[in-house]
C-alpha cells in the first residue's frame, strides 16, 4: 500500500487591512468588505499582526502594484496568483510572509504526475472571485 500526501486545491488568500479586504485575480487587484465575495466567510484566518503603514501610503503602494507586477494580464494560477499578491503585501505591511504551506501549495501540486498531466489545462484557467470591485485609487476604497 502506498499512500501519499492529499493536495485539496490551491488556496485563495487575500489581506484584510484598513477594514478592507484586497486579493488580486485575473482581474487585476479587487477590494470588498471583509468576506464580501461569494467565496464567502474564509475557512481559516492568519492574524499576521499590526501594520504602520497609513492607510494612505498602503492604497498609493497598492496602486503602483496594480500597473505594475499584479495587473490582471499576469495572472497565473500556479507562478503569480493571489497567494504570491497576499505574500507581497504582507511583507510590505508587517515584515512577515504568509505562511509557507499556503505558498508552496502550487509547486507540490505541479511535482506531481496528475499536476504535470493537467498543467496546460491549469496554465489557461482565470480566477477572480466574484463579488470583489476592482482596486482603483481613484475611486477610494473600491
Amino acid at each position: 500500500l502506498h499512500t501519499g500526501k492529499q493536495l485539496d486545491g490551491i488556496w485563495h488568500t487575500s489581506i484584510i487591512v484598513h477594514k478592507d479586504e484586497f486579493f488580486y485575480g485575473s482581474g487585476g487587484i479587487s477590494s470588498c468588505a471583509p468576506g464580501g465575495t461569494l467565496l464567502g466567510p474564509p475557512d481559516t484566518v492568519v492574524d499576521l499582526g499590526n501594520t504602520e503603514v497609513t492607510e494612505e501610503i498602503f492604497l498609493e503602494y497598492l496602486s503602483s502594484l496594480g500597473e505594475s507586477a499584479f495587473r490582471g494580464e499576469s495572472y497565473n494560477l500556479f507562478e503569480h496568483n493571489c497567494n504570491t499578491f497576499s505574500n507581497e503585501v504582507a511583507q510590505f505591511l508587517t515584515g512577515k510572509k504568509i505562511p509557507s504551506y499556503i505558498t508552496d501549495l502550487p509547486s507540490e501540486v505541479l511535482s506531481t504526475p496528475f499536476g504535470q498531466a493537467l498543467r496546460p489545462l491549469l496554465d489557461s484557467i482565470q480566477i477572480q472571485p466574484p463579488g470583489g470591485n476592482t482596486f482603483s485609487r481613484h475611486n477610494g476604497q473600491s
